[in-house]
This record gives structure tokens, sequence and C-alpha cells, in this order.
């Protein structure tokens, strides 16, 4: 009997605490998409990112005329003209590789950019979404755009609206 008021206890007092716990669902996607400081940021990345882009492909161009005109006159090179010639186009595919990695690789240049850009907007959204957190006491904030699987979600609990209206973003 003592076994059952203590498995009852504590069922009751687990199934308490789980309804005490508040969370709210919010899309940080959508959140982003409506604020046209993080636009005119992601316009300004693409633009830089194209220009490396064009940069990048104007030096596969050059590297592939390079091997065209090697191929086209291998045959009349002497052994040390066709190493040198080798090892030039070797030199410049290497090059080129490291541009592309300097420019596009992991901590790259678009990524310090990114930082740079859009860094701070996304501080300026956690932020809000801290700040309305701790007003409302919820005790989880989820976001349904990174990641985790949000198989249904009532309406009611997105709170992607307030945290727009906090950041002063009107619809």
């Amino acid at each position: 009997m003592k076994k059952l008021i203590l498995v009852l206890s504590l069922f009751l007092f687990t199934t308490t605490m789980i309804r005490a716990q508040k969370y709210a669902i919010i899309d940080t996607r959508y959140i982003l998409d409506k604020l046209p400081e993080y636009a005119q940021s992601q316009k300004q990345l693409d633009v830089i990112a194209a220009g490396w882009q064009k940069e990048i492909d104007a030096k596969q161009a050059e590297l592939d005329k390079m091997y065209k005109d090697y191929d086209a006159e291998q045959v009349m090179l002497s052994d040390d003209l066709r190493k040198k010639r080798e090892d030039q186009l070797f030199q410049k595919e290497k090059d080129l590789r490291d541009l592309q990695r300097k420019r596009f690789g992991f901590e790259g240049d678009l990524f310090k950019k990114r930082q740079e850009l859009i860094k701070p907007i996304q501080d300026k959204v956690y932020n809000a979404v801290q700040k309305i957190a701790t007003q409302r006491g919820y005790d989880f904030v989820l976001d349904k755009s990174e990641g985790i699987t949000v198989i249904f979600a009532d309406p009611k609990l997105d709170k992607s609206e307030d945290i727009l209206r906090e950041l002063g973003v009107k619809n």
C-alpha cells in the first residue's frame, strides 16, 4: 500500500512538473526574412561572393587555356621544358585551390564576412527572444526552422510575430 501511494505521489509530482514547464516555438528563418537589415546584408554578401566567384572563374579559364596550350605543344618540348611547364601548371592549379579555400572554405573570407554582417542581426533576434522568454516565463524556446523536427505545432505557440514586434518590425 505504501509503495502504491509512493508511486502515485511520484507520478503526480512528475506530471505536475511537466505541465508547469512553459515553452514557445519560433521560426528564425521567418523572422530574419522579415528584417530589412538582414535582406540588405544578404544582398551585400551575394554581391561579394559573386565578385570572388568571378575572380576564381577567370583564373580557372586561364588555367584551362594553359592546359590546352601545353597539350598542343607537349610533343615539341624538350624534357626540361616539359617538366618546367608541368610545374607551372601544378603551381597554378594549387594557387587556384588555395584561393577557393581562402574565399569560400571553412572560416574563409565569406564566412568571416557573414559573421561581420549577419551575426549582429542574429544576436539582436536572440536578445529579443531571450527578453520575451524571460518576461513570459518560458522554460524552452524551440526553433522550428533550423534542424529540430516539429511535426505539429499549435499556431498559438508560435511567437515569431511577438519577436518581430519586439524588434520593431511591422507586418
